[in-house]
């Protein structure tokens, strides 16, 4: 099986493990760093109550699972995806492209707020690489690694001001971040909601294909 089958589950337990929490056969990023709870990609009936013991009775999750929920958890949204992985991009650098930080944050958290390109918490950025645009000292665009499955990176947060789009910004940030993870001898790759057919289109024109169809799902866990 590929780690791209269950890339948070192999991210969690693998790269980003000093972002985990959990134990048995479940996991999640910290709460501040993103939202994603995991189990196998065949989860058990333990594995369920594993998952339920870590969240807490009534907590809602959000997972990337293709596997059939448990009578006693209720499926509270459902958005189907795509999983696009690099094949036959070229990572480029990008003179206008600065490293976003720490100190970016609110400007970030701000400009996701406007765009909803997906979640994006006050710790997301230390997860890996991102970058900007800034037009006027004000932050227009900005793309980022977050997950790291085993041997891949997934670049995310792709999102630009309404006011700048149509200037290519998000495909050259896409470049732009990919060049750290080919350094690194990594593969890129996206996720992108199946109703966003316009991304889903740009990066295939950048060279990426879609490897999958998948879901993301938020879930309520039992209450007792």
């Amino acid at each position: 099986m590929s780690p791209l089958d269950n890339p948070s589950w192999s991210a969690l337990n693998g790269a980003q493990a000093r972002f985990a929490e959990g134990s048995g056969a479940a996991r999640r990023y910290h709460r501040d760093v993103a939202p994603f709870h995991s189990v196998p990609s065949d989860p058990d009936a333990a594995a369920w109550r594993d998952l339920a013991r870590l969240t807490g009775p009534g907590a809602q999750v959000v997972l990337n699972t293709n596997a059939d929920l448990p009578a006693d958890w209720e499926l509270v949204q459902h958005t189907p995806a795509v999983q696009l992985v690099d094949d036959g991009i070229t990572p480029a650098p990008d003179a206008e492209a600065v490293r976003l930080g720490a100190p970016d944050v609110p400007e970030m958290l701000d400009l996701v707020a406007r765009t909803q390109p997906g979640p994006f918490l006050p710790r997301t950025v230390e997860l890996g690489a991102y970058l900007g645009v800034r037009r006027g000292g004000a932050l227009v665009a900005m793309a980022g690694e977050r997950m790291r499955p085993d041997g891949h990176t997934e670049i995310s947060a792709v999102c630009t001001d309404p006011a700048h789009r149509g200037q290519g910004l998000a495909a050259r940030l896409v470049l732009a971040v990919a060049v750290g993870i080919a350094e690194r001898g990594e593969t890129a790759m996206m996720h992108a909601a199946s109703a966003n057919t316009g991304a889903i289109r740009v990066y295939e024109k950048l060279g990426f294909a879609v490897r999958r169809e998948t879901k993301f799902i938020a879930v309520r866990a039992p209450l007792a």
